[in-house]
Parts: structure tokens; C-alpha cells; sequence
């Protein structure tokens, strides 16, 4: 509020909002398709696979994503109606819960797609060890640090949101883990076809090569996606905490609302990645609707 108000004064560029029957529309869709994806997996027992359950993991992380700008906007709306003030004790607390949430959406995604893109990769190299590397176990195993650890780092750094110290890590870790995912990429596809040439004189292994590059593929979609729809939130905190001053920040700032309907817009694309990618997943879909009806 004090960022917004105070860039008015500075600043030529004009607050752009987005309505809020936009925020909610685009927010349920995002919640039911990657319910419809959590829904499927369950339902189909031959996608209980460590792949697919990182899928779910990613699946949830947006769900929290759009449950969180829902309850944002609620909250806002509350604001202007006279019910809820903006700097009461339940406020503050209820703001730090949704900052809490934003922070383990933001977290639970980066995770979920580096645990995507490892399964990827001992998909590739290592495939007549994968079902002895990648057990089922290990891959909730690994699901529960992973979120335990997103939800620790989520508390902290909601409640001590204020403090440079805890703002820098955060930010920090963004482009970190995106950089160690895009080595992993770049080392994937180089050894590709060298790995390719090696088991080209086993049985099937053209078709499970295929297959497995066209899951690598799927990943480096997913990475696109996120990185177009998660970076000008992540650069706007930057921004926020260390040049809510300077005018070209401000200015850039008061696209906010652009920014968040963007990181709900992710929650819509990946169930679509999904479906379009995947023909175990397009199967269950088909079942699913079918028995509905």
C-alpha cells in the first residue's frame, strides 16, 4: 500500500488493475485443473510412479499459488467493504498466513520441478538401474523432506519478511536453482545422443530413447513456463525491498496486479503441458469424463 501510494508521486505509470472477476476466474481454473491432474493419478494405478507423484507435487504448489491471490483478493475486498482493517493484530497475522502460502508456492514449484528434471535425468542415464535408483519409497521419501523444508523456510521468511537478511536468501535462491536446473538440462541433451549410440543395440531402446527425450522435452517446458511466469514476482519483490524509491522501479511496480495474474496464469498452463504431453494422462482424462457422464 505504502509502495503504491508513494509511486503515484514519483512516477508517471499508472497503477494497472486487473479486475477482480479476472482474479477469480482465472484462479478456479487454475485450482480444478490441477485437482482434475491430482484426481487422475489416484485413480489410475498404473501412474503410481515417482514421475507422476513430482507432478502431483508440482500440481499442488500451484494450487496453493491460485488459493493464495483467491484469498489475497478476498482479503482485499474485505478491506474495502469495512469489515477488516489493514494494520489490526488478526490482520497482520492473517497476512503473514497468505504470505506463508505464497512463499511455499513459490518454494514447493522449484523443488518439485528440480525433483522432475533429476527423474528425468536417471530416466536417461541411468535407465536399467531407474527402477532400482528411483523406488516408489524413496520418491515420497525425498516428496517429504522436500516439503517439510518448503514448509520451515515458508514460516521464517513470512514472519521475518522484513529483515534484508531473509529477503536476499529468498530471492537468491530463485535464480540459483533455476541455473543448477539449466546445467542439468544442458548436460542432459549433450550426452544424449552419445548415451543414444550405447543402447541402440538393446531391444526397444530407440522407442524408450524417444520416450524419454520427450519427457526432458516436457520438463523444459514446464522450466519455460515457470521462469515467464514467476520472474516479474520475484523481481518485484527485489524491487519493493531495495529501490521503492527510484522511479523506473516504481513505474515497473505498478504492474503488480500483471505479475500476480501471471503466476496464476502458470497454474492454468502446466495441467495443459500435462494433458497434451502425456497419453496415460489423456486416457484417464477420457475414462473420467466418460464415467461422469
Amino acid at each position: 500500500e505504502n509502495i503504491s501510494d508513494f509511486s503515484v508521486n514519483i512516477t508517471d505509470c499508472t497503477q494497472v488493475v486487473v479486475p477482480e472477476e479476472v482474479f477469480f476466474t482465472v484462479a478456479a481454473a487454475g485450482i480444478l485443473e490441477n485437482l482434475l491432474i491430482l484426481i487422475a493419478v489416484v485413480r489410475n494405478k498404473n501412474l503410481h510412479l515417482p514421475m507422476y507423484f513430482f507432478i502431483c507435487s508440482l500440481a499442488i504448489s500451484d494450487m496453493l499459488g491460485s488459493l493464495y491471490k483467491t484469498l489475497e483478493n478476498i482479503f482485499i475486498i474485505l478491506c474495502k467493504m469495512g469489515y477488516l482493517t489493514r494494520h489490526g493484530d488478526f490482520e497482520k497475522k492473517l497476512d503473514d498466513a497468505m504470505d506463508s502460502m505464497f512463499i511455499l508456492s513459490l518454494l514447493g514449484s522449484i523443488f518439485s520441478l528440480l525433483a522432475i528434471a533429476a527423474d528425468r535425468y536417471i530416466t536417461i542415464f541411468y535407465a536399467l538401474r531407474y527402477h532400482n535408483i528411483m523406488t516408489l519409497r524413496r520418491a515420497l521419501v525425498i516428496l517429504a523432506i522436500i516439503w517439510a523444508f518448503c514448509a520451515g523456510s515458508s514460516i521464517a521468511i513470512a514472519l521475518f519478511s522484513y529483515e534484508a537478511a531473509t529477503v536476499i536468501p529468498f530471492t537468491v535462491l530463485f535464480p540459483l536453482m533455476m541455473f543448477f536446473i539449466l546445467c542439468l538440462y544442458v548436460h542432459m541433451f549433450l550426452l544424449a545422443r552419445s548415451h543414444a549410440k550405447k543402447i541402440a543395440s538393446l531391444p526397444s531402446s530407440t522407442a524408450h530413447h524417444r520416450t524419454n527425450m520427450k519427457g526432458a522435452i516436457t520438463l523444459t517446458i514446464f522450466l519455460g513456463v515457470f521462469l515467464c511466469c514467476w520472474a516479474p514476482f520475484v523481481l518485484h519483490i527485489l524491487l519493493a525491498r531495495f529501490c521503492p524509491h527510484n522511479p523506473y522501479c516504481a513505474c515497473y511496480m505498478s504492474i503488480f496486479h500483471v505479475n500476480g495474474t501471471l503466476i496464476m496464469c502458470n497454474a492454468i498452463i502446466n495441467p495443459m503441458i500435462f494433458a497434451f504431453r502425456s497419453p496415460e494422462l489423456r486416457s484417464t482424462f477420457k475414462k473420467m469424463f466418460y464415467c461422469s457422464r
